[in-house]
């Protein structure tokens, strides 16, 4: 295994498009299997272990996250010796393909999934959409979706106007609407932001006795990418894989949050859009105790300035010497 996870291991930072597809092609050959589906999707497996990962990415949004520039499965072969199914789309369909629901006829008919101890499903997006309705294909996996769609379909979604071309496509015929096809999961785990309405909407669709729904509140329209920088996003998804993801841990996990600037700046935002001055004050003095943060000094000393003419109570001085 440690071939595989050596291989694995590897950086595609600096590769044009065909040269991206190509590595990825001749990895999953070498160990495992690569399929394309047709022009815009294909399947690469890698064979690593006893616990298979299955995620649904677009390859633009892999390409665009810097760092290795790998689908996210390979850092779990290399970190964990999972085994990784990547169902790759260089376009924006939802995997809504008739080529995309053969190729999991032929893995159910196959038995590819009962190969594996546990089976997880992942995906963010319409890549979780499409993670929450083919995860029927193996009764029994936990599933893992981040700012999930239940459908895109405008007869059910109609307050969802974000993606007009997604109308033109068909979720009412097989593995179409998501919510029902995680009955037939183990667990199901949905992350979202409560404070974004159209995404709240989805995820409340996704009510089930199965389902978990883990609120992220003031961590904004990019979930995966705000997690992965926290550090959150791997161990979250080997925790389900591995039977011991619940809120109680994932909140005690969230608390990471607190030093993600980009949430610490909405959550003052919506404390400055209430008028809160005295937490406001608090949440600066807090986030300039051990980082420069210019943003929230400027703030802090506003707020100093508004206290000291008497407009609000502010908070007992304990603030560092340092701060302006």
């Amino acid at each position: 295994m440690q071939d595989v996870q050596n291989s694995v291991d590897t950086s595609y930072q600096d590769l044009g498009l065909e040269e991206w597809k190509r590595a990825i092609e001749d990895l999953a050959e070498e160990h495992g299997a690569f399929q394309p589906l047709n022009d815009t999707h294909f399947a690469a497996f890698v064979e690593a272990g006893r616990t298979l990962l299955v995620t649904f990415e677009a390859i633009d949004t892999i390409r665009a996250a810097g760092d290795k520039c790998r689908p996210i499965g390979h850092e779990l072969v290399v970190s964990a010796g999972w085994s990784h199914l990547a169902i790759l789309s260089d376009t924006q369909s939802w995997f809504r393909d008739a080529r995309v629901y053969g190729y999991f006829d032929r893995l159910i008919d196959d038995g590819f999934f009962e190969d594996f101890d546990r089976v997880v499903f992942y995906g963010a997006g319409a890549g979780g959409y499409a993670a929450a309705a083919f995860s029927v294909a193996a009764p029994g996996a936990t599933v893992v979706v981040i700012q999930p769609h239940a459908t895109m379909d405008p007869r059910m979604t109609e307050w969802d106007p974000r993606y007009p071309q997604a109308r033109r496509l068909n979720f009412t015929d097989r593995f179409g609407y998501a919510p029902d096809m995680l009955d037939a999961a183990d667990r199901g785990f949905v992350l979202y932001d409560p404070r974004q309405d159209v995404d709240a909407m989805h995820a409340a669709l996704f009510e089930r006795s199965n389902v978990t729904r883990l609120r992220l509140p003031f961590l904004g329209e990019d979930l995966q990418k705000s997690l992965a920088a926290m550090g959150l996003l791997l161990p979250l998804i080997e925790e389900a894989g591995d039977d011991v993801l619940d809120e109680t841990g994932f909140a005690r996990a969230y608390r990471a949050r607190r030093d993600n600037l980009d949430y610490l700046r909405r959550l003052l935002a919506w404390l400055d859009a209430g008028d809160r001055r005295y937490l406001s004050y608090v949440l600066c003095r807090h986030v300039i105790t051990d980082r420069k943060a210019p943003y929230f000094r400027r703030r802090l000393r506003k707020l100093r300035n508004q206290a000291a003419q008497g407009e609000f109570r502010a908070p007992p001085a304990r603030e560092p010497a340092t701060d302006d």
